[in-house]
């Protein structure tokens, strides 16, 4: 498919029209016009607008309200790093209060996420039913209908997938409403009813989408076979060990799901990983261990002046910026999880200068727009959902709950002979619970900042050793999911407040 990402921005605009047939109740959207319903959908550029604008509205998800994926996934585990108060009430979520009420009216909102899925229902129901004479001007017209489908299957599932690790049961919405304003109300649907729609439509993706890219310029950036497989293994595992969080026993079956799903990506994929060497080049983006990512660069002048890196950054590394970031790395977390000082994601990934609030400079690819005068600076990172490490880390997990401490503790000490020179192994005899509290130390420093921590902790049943505010009898009350905002009540009477969040809201 010809190159989507570079015409994001001027996109973003075509993709809010065309969004306007999704659920009134729950997206607040305006019915579009006829006239411009008759003229679009006709041709494959009409779809690649479309599919460009659908990217363009999961990174707008993703990046809202101080960049959520980053809330949810680290900032909620406070010992990484802290928020330094600003005023907002943000810095609250890292107490295990979500009731402040910015964030209540912010990141308790999940609207932002259903226009994505309604996008991709949209393209489902419209590239489905285009002929190959309106994808004529295409060398393969039934390639490139697959490939807009499946990319619609993956970001309707990535969608889904991001909600259900925040609120577990969510609306389930898979028709497109002609009429959106007489659209029915739609109440929460079970959080394995959405598992298993994210693993159909994983399925269904892996079919009709290809390993390569038929433009470079899309490739990391949009989905593929293999980006389909990572999300695949993150919901296996996912579902294995949160479906039912009264007991601690994964389920096996989707585990070795899981396992299998890893072994394809790996064996196909034809990732590898990043020589340490250029170690930060992996966050800059388009790596060669990149999975799937979300374009964030100036290349393409889609670059960010509110990316989550900047939040760490002082005057030394962006002009104008200060000398106290709002928010710093914790001193406990380095202490706690690196055994030495020569481990290089230790060397190049925080700056001690002050060593009472360490800066994260994981994301620091600072571009100024004016080079000149050091002006308009933004951060040309791209957002990286998926890579090699990862899923190579997820195998000692898998390993674990397969109780086979060994296997685990060789993939771990793999990671670290890789990224330090004078590492500290796991010795040989060390118990699963050994080699699981290792795992945990383990993933957090390879996947630091990149929004995966706190589900780690929760699928590993590790969060006592960061997370303080999480008790046992918490977790077991589904007390780490978020609650609803009471705004998107007023137009859906059927919607019910997270459990845990009862009384409280």
């Amino acid at each position: 498919m010809k190159n989507i990402i570079t015409k994001i921005g001027v996109l973003i605009t075509i993709a809010t029209m065309v969004t306007v047939s999704s659920c009134k109740k729950l997206l607040y959207e305006e019915p579009k016009d006829a006239p411009y319903e008759q003229t679009f959908w006709q041709s494959s550029r009409d779809v690649r607008s479309a599919i460009a604008g659908n990217y363009a509205i999961m990174r707008s998800a993703i990046t809202s309200k101080n960049n959520r994926y980053f809330m949810y996934g680290d900032a909620v585990a406070k010992n990484y790093f802290t928020i330094q108060y600003g005023g907002d009430g943000l810095e609250g979520i890292q107490g295990g209060d979500f009731t402040f009420q910015y964030n209540i009216n912010t990141l308790a909102n999940y609207t932002l996420y259903y226009k994505s899925i309604a996008m991709s229902n949209l393209i489902l129901k419209k590239v489905n039913a285009m002929s190959d004479a309106q994808l004529s001007t295409e060398d393969d017209p039934a390639q490139f209908r697959n490939s807009a489908i499946g990319q619609a299957y993956f970001l309707r599932a990535l969608s889904y997938f991001m909600m259900i690790r925040v609120w577990g049961d969510v609306p389930l919405v898979t028709e497109v409403y002609e009429d959106p304003i007489n659209a029915p109300q739609l109440p929460r649907s079970p959080k394995a009813e959405i598992m298993k729609l994210i693993e159909n439509d994983c399925h269904k993706a892996i079919n009709l989408l290809s390993w390569n890219y038929e433009n470079t310029g899309d490739a990391k950036v949009t989905a593929n076979k293999g980006s389909v497989y990572a999300l695949l293994a993150h919901l296996y595992l996912w579902r294995a060990t949160m479906s039912d969080v009264s007991v601690d026993a994964p389920n096996l079956t989707d585990v070795n799901n899981a396992d299998t799903t890893i072994n394809t990506l790996i064996n196909k994929g034809g990732y590898a990983l990043t020589d340490t060497a250029n170690y930060k080049n992996t966050f800059v983006g388009r790596s060669s261990e990149g999975i799937f990512e979300i374009n964030i660069s100036e290349n393409t002048l889609e670059g960010s002046n509110s990316s989550i890196g900047s939040y760490f950054l002082n005057e030394n590394y962006i002009k104008g910026y200060g000398n106290n970031p709002r928010f710093y790395t914790n001193p406990s977390y380095l202490k706690d999880h690196f055994e030495t000082t020569t481990d290089i994601r230790y060397k190049k990934g925080f700056d001690l200068t002050n060593p009472d609030k360490p800066m994260s400079v994981k994301y620091s690819n600072v571009t100024y727009r004016n080079p000149g005068q050091k002006l308009n600076p933004y951060l040309s990172n791209n957002i990286i959902i998926f890579r090699l490490s990862d899923m190579k880390l997820l195998k000692a997990e898998i390993a674990l709950y397969k109780n086979d401490a060994a296997t685990a503790a060789g993939i771990i000490n793999d990671f670290r002979k890789r990224n330090d020179p004078n590492p500290v192994l796991i010795p040989a005899g060390s118990s699963v619970d050994q080699v699981m509290d290792e795992y945990a130390y383990e993933r957090g420093k390879e996947m630091y900042l990149e929004g995966h921590l706190f589900y780690d902790l929760l699928r590993t049943r590790r969060y006592t050793l960061i997370v303080d505010w999480l008790t046992e009898s918490r977790f077991r009350r589904e007390g780490f999911y978020w609650p609803v905002d009471p705004a998107l009540f007023r137009n859906n009477t059927l919607l019910k407040q997270t459990p845990y969040w009862l009384g409280k809201v």
